[in-house]
């Protein structure tokens, strides 16, 4: 079978799955011959949604033959070997995908046809979950701490949920790939499959004077008496936006708001100032140029031809006296000036990582004392410093815990680069998780490129999970778990449940 068959066969064959005719699908797959690992990781998917777990097993063995880096191709085996009860395999292909990753946060295959995020974290979780049903419990905890430190916000209950459940010694549930969602060919390849009629069809030109016998290849013209005895006037040039103006001399630009231009150059001005600047445009850019560096440009389509194909050279002369700018920004001095002063005034600033909820930095002096430190995370997380319990680790020990008597030079010795990450926890909080589960419904469509966000249409139905702030939730959608903006979302009237 050709390329060109297989990808009119894959592209049928998505289609019905989107048409929920599985069946159908399946037949088409398995129709193909030499499939590519891409086409082999879709029939065990269709297996999987079938229970058929045999065949699932070989086609992701045919998949992970053709590709043996896909490492999703990797979490399906694994998570079939689950469903079979053959933990230790399992193990094994989750670790397998976990390598495949490469110490990476998360894998986005949406650039080769397949819209899903492999996230680490989540792959380290079914690896803690198969060693829990092997018994191991204390390398279920570790790989369960170890995907802390790979997990996003959005990825934050998942894992805190499942660490629970292991420090109780009881199971919890694996992350399951969502099995409808398949690879699908290169949208540009299969246009190209559709033929083109790329000259069209012949057309019959008739002249309208009815004694006209011309034959030949020039287009036939209309016949009209008493033509023009003269050309007409040509047209003056002139442009969409402002008056065209050529550049007399060169101008390099000392302030952000200045245009750089050579002699030559044609700029439109769009207004000219009483302190002898111009605002013009050139290459699609806005920005001032002196006016005396302008000379006004009238030209006609007629003086265009007799001066020909070559260009008048600019004139040799020195130029004139750049003119001062109005108070404000002097020149030589821009607003790109100011930045870098103020980015000079922050280097010798301490960043602090703060692992909350969500994570977020603060800049204090190093070696600042407690009640600046605690002042600035407070004053971040609008709340008392009195409710606010600071960590030098994610685990609350008594060696771990900073308080007013603690010996902050310790803690900034701690700091590598002027950056130190600290765990903040609050006693009391309104903004946390929900009692139980709230039902939203999409208003809008969302699509973000950002990986700790979730993606989904309108009308979708989407279970909220958290409030992050007052402007972003967390919840899931058609098996993945993200943030999204409250805004594109409204609650699902439900008895005695309300969060946003």
């Amino acid at each position: 079978m050709s390329y060109v068959d297989t990808l009119r066969q894959w592209d049928k064959a998505v289609t019905c799955v989107d048409r929920q005719d599985l069946t159908e699908a399946l037949r088409i797959f398995l129709s193909i011959q030499e499939p590519n690992s891409k086409i082999y990781f879709d029939i065990g998917c269709l297996h999987l949604l079938n229970q058929d777990l045999d065949a699932a097993e070989k086609a992701f063995d045919c998949s992970i033959g053709k590709d043996e880096h896909l490492a999703v191709a990797f979490f399906q085996r694994g998570t079939t070997f689950y469903r079979k009860k053959r933990y230790e395999e399992s193990l094994a292909d989750f670790q397998q995908a976990f390598k495949a990753l490469r110490n990476n946060q998360l894998i986005d295959y949406k650039a080769l046809g397949l819209r899903y995020k492999l996230y680490a974290c989540e792959v380290l979780l079914n690896m803690a979950l198969s060693e829990a049903q092997l018994g191991n419990w204390e390398k279920a905890h570790d790989n369960l701490v170890k995907a802390l430190n790979y997990k996003t916000d959005a990825k934050l209950n998942i894992i805190d949920r499942a660490l629970d459940s292991a420090l109780k010694q009881k199971l919890f549930k694996p992350v399951e790939f969502p099995s409808k969602v398949l690879f699908k060919p290169n949208k540009h390849y299969v246009a190209e499959l559709e033929k083109k009629d790329y000259l069209g069809k012949a057309k019959v030109v008739a002249s309208v004077v009815p004694q006209d016998v011309f034959s030949g290849f020039a287009p036939l013209q209309p016949q009209v008496e008493d033509g023009p005895t003269r050309p007409k006037e040509p047209e003056v040039l002139r442009a969409l936006e402002g008056e065209p103006h050529t550049v007399l001399f060169k101008f390099v630009p000392e302030t952000s708001d200045e245009l750089a231009v050579v002699p030559g150059n044609i700029v439109f001005v769009l207004q000219k100032g009483a302190d002898n600047w111009a605002s013009v445009i050139f290459n699609e850019r806005r920005g001032l140029v002196p006016s005396n560096y302008l000379e006004r440009l009238e030209m006609s389509l007629a003086s265009k031809q007799n001066e020909g194909q070559g260009t008048s050279q600019p004139p040799s002369r020195e130029p004139p006296t750049i003119p001062e700018r109005k108070p404000g920004l002097t020149r030589g001095q821009s607003s790109g000036d100011t930045q870098q002063k103020d980015e000079q005034s922050t280097d010798n600033l301490c960043i602090v990582k703060v692992c909350f909820t969500f994570n977020f930095a603060v800049s204090v002096p190093p070696g600042s004392p407690y009640a600046v430190l605690i002042e600035k995370i407070s004053n971040k997380l609008n709340l008392p410093s009195t409710t606010i319990t600071l960590s030098l680790t994610s685990e609350l020990t008594e060696q771990s815990v900073i308080t007013p008597s603690t010996d902050m030079e310790s803690v900034w010795r701690r700091a590598r680069g002027l950056r130190i990450t600290l765990w903040c926890y609050a006693k009391e909080q309104t903004d946390g998780n929900p009692q139980s589960e709230v039902p939203l419904v999409a208003l809008h469509s969302y699509e973000s490129p950002n990986p700790e966000d979730l993606n989904f249409h309108q009308g979708d139905t989407i279970t909220l999970l958290s409030r992050v702030n007052q402007d972003w939730l967390e919840g899931q959608c058609n098996g993945n778990t993200g943030i999204f903006p409250a805004s594109f979302v409204e609650e699902v009237p439900v008895k005695g449940q309300s969060l946003i």
